[in-house]
């Protein structure tokens, strides 16, 4: 895979792991027409080979319930332990977690949730 720019925004790629097309490509869709760059992953796998590229990815929003190795939760536990700076943001529509759960600074939206309010927590992120 080769170097990509970092997006219009000043930050890096989105990272989108979701195992629904149509919800991955609309998720990715909103992030981009707010002006960042989007990768996209079907499972923790696709994922995994896509943050061990070259690409800068910065940020994961992820789905919990998917098929794969390992679930969303177990990925942002992956990604905390190997790739600390990356930010994580979770969403599930059967699973509701407890913080406890999740790995330190990650954000949790419950589907269905509001583009608007996912593009606002991705611009809250530290850079």
């Amino acid at each position: 895979m080769a170097m990509r720019e970092k997006g219009l925004d000043g930050r890096a790629f989105v990272l989108v792991i979701e195992d629904d097309a149509m919800i991955r490509m609309l998720t990715a869709e909103y992030i981009e027409d707010a002006g960042s760059e989007v990768l996209e992953a079907a499972n923790a796998d696709d994922a995994v080979r896509i943050l061990e590229s070259p690409d800068d990815v910065r940020t994961i929003f992820t789905d919990i319930n998917m098929p794969g190795s390992m679930d969303g939760l177990m990925l942002t536990h992956a990604i905390r332990d190997r790739w600390s700076t990356i930010q994580i943001i979770v969403t599930s529509g059967r699973t509701q977690l407890d913080e406890r759960q999740l790995p330190v600074g990650t954000r949790f939206f419950v589907k269905p949730y509001n583009p608007e309010h996912l593009v606002e927590a991705l611009r809250d992120l530290p850079a």
